[in-house]
């Protein structure tokens, strides 16, 4: 069934005038003047075919239309009232659903998720891996992250890093070149694997060589499981927290984003 048209504006002057029979302190009340509060209601009475309000020797009276609809008028702001605090309810819950990179949850955010968690344990993650395309409608997301040059269509923050560096289990390890999926390369790799994280592993089994994020390689060098082979490179692509616009302004999700990105 189609939905009527509500001048909902209109209906908000409406029902301040009606409750102080006054244009005057209606317009007081809604910041406006006199004048735009009684065009507002001729508008309404235009649109709704009917006399809102008579004046009379002792001021404004409503008249039996306006007072057959005001109670409903009424409960219907109410009912908006608490429409809006249902939907802003979701902003201060404690659950927060993430999709990411398998590698990238499994590297890096992960054991960050464990120590935010760790500090507030009302918190409540739902971790999502995909590699293609985030649908946050779909999936029903607050927050992503992504690789590329930069954000998208979206508002992002960049997750700071080294950029590449190229990673073995040890310095003597043999000069087999380990690729990834996704990987910028120059040749064919001996090896090629999934992601950058199965490359970190196959680096770790000391089957040769990666060239993979600083991001993702740094828990392993720093536990001296991998070591690096020369400094690591800046890249133009890097790791990206992403959401559309209604996710970022979040409180949870600029939260998680200011902890995740110091």
């Amino acid at each position: 069934m189609k939905r009527t048209h509500l001048p909902l504006n209109g209906m908000r002057v409406f029902d301040a005038a009606a409750r102080h029979l006054s244009f005057t302190r209606a317009a007081d009340e809604l910041a406006v003047t006199p004048a735009a509060v009684g065009q507002q209601i001729r508008a309404l009475e235009d649109t709704l075919g009917v006399v809102l309000f008579r004046r009379t020797t002792r001021g404004l009276e409503l008249t039996p239309e306006a007072e057959g609809g005001l109670s409903a008028l009424r409960d219907g702001f109410l009912q908006f009232e608490e429409a809006v605090r249902a939907m802003q309810a979701g902003q201060s819950s404690k659950s927060l659903t993430i999709a990411a990179p398998r590698d990238v949850v499994q590297k890096w955010l992960m054991p960050r998720l464990a120590a935010i968690a760790a500090a507030d344990g009302d918190l409540r993650f739902v971790l999502l891996t995909t590699d293609d395309g985030v649908d946050f409608a779909q999936a029903n997301l607050d927050l992503a992250i992504r690789w590329g040059d930069g954000p998208g269509e979206h508002e992002g923050e960049a997750i700071e890093s080294e950029g590449l560096v190229t990673v073995a289990a040890s310095a003597d390890a043999p000069d087999i070149a380990i690729g990834w999926t996704g990987a910028a390369e120059d040749g064919a790799p001996a090896i090629r694997v999934a992601d950058a994280g199965l490359a970190i592993d196959a680096a770790i089994a000391g089957l040769g060589r990666a060239i993979v994020p600083e991001l993702l390689a740094a828990a392993d060098i720093a536990a001296g499981r991998l070591v690096a082979i020369g400094d690591a490179r800046p890249s133009r692509e890097g790791y990206w927290l992403v959401a559309p616009l209604p996710q970022w302004r979040q409180k949870k999700v600029r939260t998680l984003v200011e902890i995740l990105t110091r």
